[in-house]
């Protein structure tokens, strides 16, 4: 033996994330309902346009609110989730989603009455604004630095699955077993959190630090050495205090909230959501050649390929170079429908009108809006989708996160709601060249605000986050 050979080795115990793995994925099957109802109109319209009942057949004014009453519901969640967050934590807030969830889609299942379809979607609204607004939190602070890049991209890639499988579903499906099939994810999500630890962070805020060093000892696996990790959190914990408006004016708390806001609303701004609630009827007015079903299937599957891509990136490439390339693929692709929607020449079409069933001869330019549409999705959901939740639970503020990120949730969604609805006005005013090229602007803006104001958080910890906003110069922390 090597008289520098020590002769007790110390053998780092090392952090097993099977726990955390399970815990985070109970916890983003509310994404995979929220992204079910999201796009649940896209295949639904269609079918309530022209059905039999005349309770149940939609008018234009009808679709509107139909499409976009989601968006309101969404506001008010996050709003509420607002006090959840902070009073009941963030897990509970997350189980108290399926019930308007449930029951809202029990509503749509049973429904008699066009009322009833638009008061389910405002219900599983709400649903989707509580989730949007507490999973991405909790999801934040049971992970460690090491993979909650990758971890908080699951909320964005659960909801893309759910929107996927709404698309699959749909192909086969009538619209009432679609709402029946809506009830499944949120159910099996509330068994499961049963099981589930709350947030540690949420724990030392309430005093209950036994049972916060149970919950992060049951979540780093057992044997695992959490005293480091757990100092840091009382330290960060403690530093904290109830925030006064007057303390809202420091750049610690408006700079990081303003960021997480602005973010949220340029996020919608794109026109996401109008996209991916009017898919079917987009394809419809540009005449692709496919059928509209199948056209919006075909996107899902390429939102799933790139979110997938990007979560294999965020702690690789960091969050600005993901939010840069979003930008640019999102101008280069709205920018083209815009060349071809002002190049082509389309009759007056109600956007609500049954589609004309006589055949039309292949036309290679008409797959000029469907490739644009999905390198438009590909690219939102490589950067400003999902980096954009990562970043409010990272940048915000433990004192302010709960409030702070029910304000965002409910400015992006009211942001949805005005877009929704001026969306279908203005296509059947002016067609398709105005809202795509109000995009392409857009995402000019998201690219410089990203190279102005975002800061690059990629494998800092929530207190070195945070300590940047205190000092305003550095992402170190000391540890004394």
């Amino acid at each position: 033996m090597d008289e520098t050979t020590p002769l007790v080795q110390n053998h780092p115990k090392t952090t097993r994330n099977t726990r955390l793995f399970l815990a985070v994925f109970s916890a983003v099957l509310g994404n995979f309902n929220f992204g079910f109802s999201i796009v649940y109109p896209s295949p639904v319209i269609p079918q309530l346009r022209v059905i039999d009942d005349p309770n149940l057949r939609m008018g234009t004014h009808q679709v509107a609110w139909f499409g976009s009453i989601f968006t309101l519901g969404a506001a008010a969640g996050g709003l509420g989730t607002m006090l959840l967050n902070d009073r009941a934590g963030r897990k509970l807030s997350i189980m108290l989603s399926a019930v308007p969830s449930t029951v809202g889609y029990l509503l749509m299942g049973a429904a008699r009455a066009v009322w009833m379809l638009h008061l389910g979607r405002f219900l599983t609204g709400i649903a989707g604004g509580m989730t949007a607004a507490s999973i991405p939190v909790y999801v934040s602070e049971i992970s460690h630095p090491a993979v909650r890049g990758i971890l908080g991209s699951c909320p964005q890639i659960t909801a893309v699955c759910g929107s996927l499988a709404l698309y699959a579903l749909g192909l086969v499906l009538p619209w009432r077993w679609l709402a029946v099939a809506g009830e499944v994810p949120a159910l099996v999500m509330l068994v499961l959190l049963c099981f589930m630890p709350r947030s540690p962070r949420f724990l030392i805020a309430r005093g209950n630090e036994a049972d916060a060093h149970r919950a992060l000892s049951w979540l780093r696996g057992p044997g695992s050495d959490i005293t480091a990790e757990f100092s840091r959190i009382q330290r960060s914990v403690a530093s904290q205090k109830r925030i006064t408006w007057a303390e809202l004016g420091t750049p610690f708390y408006y700079k990081p909230i303003l960021i997480a806001m602005v973010m949220r609303f340029l996020q919608q701004m794109t026109g996401i959501t109008p996209i991916l609630v009017y898919l079917e009827p987009i394809f419809q007015l540009t005449k692709v050649s496919l059928e509209a079903k199948y056209d919006a299937a075909l996107v899902g599957a390429v939102r799933l390929l790139s979110i997938v891509i990007a979560a294999s990136l965020m702690d690789k490439a960091g969050r600005k170079a993901l939010l840069f390339t979003s930008g640019f693929l999102m101008f280069l692709s709205t920018l083209s429908m815009c060349m071809y929607t002002h190049r082509s020449s389309f009759p007056a079409l109600n956007i609500t009108s049954t589609p004309a069933l006589h055949a039309t001869p292949f036309d290679a330019s008409s797959l000029i809006p469907l490739i644009s549409t999905m390198v438009i999705i590909f690219g939102y959901t490589m950067g400003w989708g999902p980096v954009t939740w990562l970043l409010m639970s990272e940048v915000l503020p433990l004192a302010a996160r709960g409030v702070a990120s029910g304000l965002c949730v409910a400015v992006s969604w009211l942001t949805a709601f005005v877009l929704a609805h001026v969306f279908m006005h203005v296509v059947e005013a002016c067609g398709l060249f105005v809202p795509f090229l109000f995009f392409c602007v857009v995402c000019v803006i998201n690219i410089i605000f990203t190279a102005v104001c975002v800061p690059e958080t990629r494998g800092r910890s929530l207190e070195e986050i945070e300590n940047f906003f205190r000092t305003g110069r550095t992402f170190t922390i000391r540890e004394s």
